[in-house]
């Protein structure tokens, strides 16, 4: 097959333990499931169930002078400070990876869709969500713009299992601004899987962002971030 013009670069990210990469499909995204982020952010969790957004699936990448490096290791990486804003925030996130395709999936069948698992951030045009919001317009401005969702490497739930528990952390320059337990969650990965199967048919190669805890604040450049996960390594970027 002829394209008329160069196709893009598959966006991947690195599997835990090897030189193996994991092709990104789609990236949704879970609103509002820790009740505690619900409510920094002005909303109910009683009353309101999370709800899905998208990011594109190359803002898992990281463009670095005239390369593209992916996030899936220790080491830590770059990424740049987004125009049109004035306020970008961290939200660091349990990410499924999905490898078995489905659509209306049933609760007990869930989670044998599931690859694997990594940490992640959704990284938000906090003042840009607001004014949309207000306007009753879509975000796709403040969550899926370049370089938003950096993840970290992927482990397979073949080896770490289906994690039920266990700590959520970021630090911001060395200060903890974040900490909680992904058992918090609102609606669970299962729960997730069966509810977003009911709107889409996922794929091999879609992520799932599980929504964020309490604690995101503001970003400037020059920050370091480190985020981690209980048995699912841990992430490092800085803002440039």
């Amino acid at each position: 097959m002829e394209y008329a013009v160069t196709p893009a670069p598959q966006p991947a990210i690195a599997v835990a333990g090897g030189s193996t990469l994991f092709p990104v499909r789609r990236i949704y995204c879970v609103g509002r499931n820790y009740a505690e982020h619900a409510r920094e952010m002005g909303g109910d969790p009683d009353r309101e169930p999370p709800f899905f957004f998208m990011k594109p699936a190359d803002a898992v990448m990281l463009s670095s002078g005239n390369s593209v490096a992916k996030i899936g290791n220790e080491m830590g990486s770059y990424i740049a400070y987004p125009p049109m804003t004035e306020n970008l925030q961290h939200e660091v996130e349990l990410v499924v990876a999905i490898g078995r395709p489905g659509a209306n999936i049933a609760l007990e069948a869930a989670l044998d869709h599931v690859f694997g698992y990594a940490v992640g951030l959704d990284i938000t045009r906090r003042d840009v969500q607001t004014g949309l919001r207000e306007a009753g317009r879509p975000w796709e401005m403040a969550k899926a713009f370049d370089q938003s969702a950096p993840v970290g490497s992927l482990h397979a739930a073949s080896t770490v299992g289906h994690p039920q528990r266990g700590a959520i952390w970021l630090s911001v320059n060395g200060v903890e601004r974040q900490r909680s337990d992904i058992v918090r969650m609102i609606w669970s990965v299962a729960e997730i899987i069966t509810r977003l199967s009911q709107y889409v048919g996922l794929a091999p190669g879609d992520l799932i962002f599980t929504g964020t805890p309490e604690g995101v604040t503001k970003l400037g450049r020059g920050d370091a971030l480190n985020c981690g996960i209980d048995g699912l390594g841990e992430l490092s970027l800085t803002i440039v």
